[in-house]
C-alpha cells in the first residue's frame, strides 16, 4: 500500500489488517493511538495523526489503545495462537471436547470462539473434531480389527452416529477402508504426455486420480498402495478414451475436461479445491488469496495443505497457486512440471 496520508486514512476506514505494522494512527480527542485494523469507532479525519512506530506515537504524547493493543502481536496472530491451542486440545483428547470446554480453555465466550475458529480454519470446531476422529478411524481400520472397536478407539460416542455420515467422511464404507478399497472397481490406464508419464484412475463415480511422473511402474505402484485391495482394472478400451481426453486437457487446458470427478476430502478441502477450479487458465492466485475467496482469510497454511492433498492433477489446478512473492512453491508432481503447466497455459490463453 502507498505511504500517503490518503492511503493510510483509507486503511483506517477499511480497518485493513494488512496495514498493521506499517504505521499507527492516533486520535487527538482521546489521546490514544491504534493499529489501522482497530475495531474502535471511526474517528473524525481532522482529529487523526499518523506515526511510523509505537515509539513515535508515544513520543508525541499518545498512549496505546487497550482494545487493539498496538504494542503486542497483531490480533490475527493472537487469534491464530488461540485457535492452534484449541486444535491441539481437540487432537489430544480421547473424546471430542464440547464447545464450552474449548471456549473456556482459550478464555473466550462460546459464540466469539466459534466465530474466530471458523474464520481461521474455514470449518467449525465440531467439523474439525469430526475430521480428527475420522483420521484416527482410518488409521485404526487400516491396522485391522473390528469396525466397532475402531469406532470407539477413534473417539466416536456411538456407532450409529459414526455410520450416519461415514460414507461422506471416509469416501467409502468403513469396511472398504479397512480392506484398502476392497470390492471397489477402479479402472486405470497409463499414458504419455508432454510432462512425462500420466496415470489416470476412475471409480464408478468419476475420475479419482490423475498422477504425473517419470516411470509408469512407479505411478501404478502408487495406485496399488492407495487402493491396495481394490479391483484395479486395466486394458479397458472405453476407459482409454477417457485417458485420451485427460491427456488432451493437459496439453490444451482451455478446452476444459468434460468428465465426472470423484472428489473425496474434508469439507474444508473441497471448498479449497472448488475455489481452485475458478482460477482462470493462464492466471495464478496466492494461498492467501484463495483463503480469502473461501471466507477464511487467515487459513493460508490450511489452503496449502489442501493443495498438497489434491490427488487429481490439472483437473483440480493446484498448480495455479503460488507464494505471496510470486515464486513457485512445492508441487506434488514436481516444481518443474508446475512451471511447465503455467508456461503452457500462459502461452495458450487469449
Amino acid at each position: 500500500m502507498g505511504t500517503t496520508t490518503d492511503a493510510m486514512w483509507a486503511a483506517v476506514v477499511g480497518q485493513d489488517a494488512n496495514a498493521d505494522g506499517q504505521f499507527f494512527y492516533s486520535v487527538r480527542t482521546t489521546g490514544v493511538y491504534c493499529r489501522p485494523s482497530c475495531g474502535a469507532r471511526r474517528p473524525r479525519r481532522d482529529n487523526v495523526e499518523f506515526h511510523p512506530s509505537c515509539a513515535a506515537a508515544e513520543e508525541a504524547g499518545y498512549r496505546p489503545c487497550k482494545r487493539c493493543q498496538p504494542r503486542g502481536n497483531p490480533l490475527a496472530v493472537r487469534r491464530a495462537a488461540l485457535v492452534e491451542q484449541a486444535c491441539r486440545l481437540i487432537e489430544d483428547s480421547d473424546e471430542a471436547p464440547t464447545l464450552a470446554m474449548l471456549a473456556k480453555s482459550v478464555g473466550l465466550s462460546q459464540h466469539h470462539f466459534h466465530r474466530v475458529f471458523k474464520t481461521a480454519t474455514g470449518v467449525t470446531p465440531k467439523a474439525y473434531a469430526v475430521a480428527v476422529r475420522s483420521s484416527r478411524m482410518r488409521a485404526n481400520l487400516s491396522r485391522g480389527g473390528s469396525v466397532t472397536d475402531a469406532i470407539y478407539r477413534a473417539g466416536f460416542g456411538s456407532s450409529s452416529r459414526f455410520y450416519a455420515s461415514s460414507q461422506e467422511r471416509l469416501g467409502m464404507a468403513p469396511s472398504e477402508v479397512r480392506g484398502g478399497g476392497g470390492d471397489r472397481r477402479i479402472r486405470f490406464a497409463v499414458g504419455d504426455c508432454s510432462l512425462g508419464t500420466i496415470a489416470v484412475a476412475a471409480s464408478d463415480i468419476g475420475i479419482c486420480a490423475i498422477s504425473l511422473g517419470d516411470e509408469p511402474a512407479t505411478l501404478v505402484r502408487e495406485l496399488q498402495d492407495q487402493f491396495f485391495n481394490a479391483d484395479l482394472v486395466g486394458d479397458d478400451p472405453e476407459f482409454d478414451r477417457w485417458v485420451a481426453q485427460v491427456v488432451g486437457f493437459v496439453e490444451a487446458p482451455q478446452i476444459g475436461l468434460d468428465l465426472p470427478l470423484d472428489i473425496r476430502g474434508t469439507a474444508f478441502q473441497q471448498r479449497v479445491w472448488q475455489a481452485l477450479t475458478k482460477i482462470p487458465v493462464g492466471s495464478t492466485a496466492t494461498y492467501s488469496e484463495v483463503a480469502a475467496s473461501i471466507g477464511a482469510p487467515t487459513a493460508s497454511r490450511a489452503v496449502a495443505q489442501a493443495c498438497a492433498s489434491n490427488r487429481i492433477a490439472v483437473a483440480i489446478p493446484c498448480h495455479r497457486v503460488i507464494r505471496q512473492d510470486g515464486s513457485l512453491s512445492g508441487y506434488r508432481w514436481g516444481v518443474e512440471r508446475k512451471s511447465a503447466l503455467l508456461t503452457n497455459e500462459r502461452n495458450q490463453s487469449p
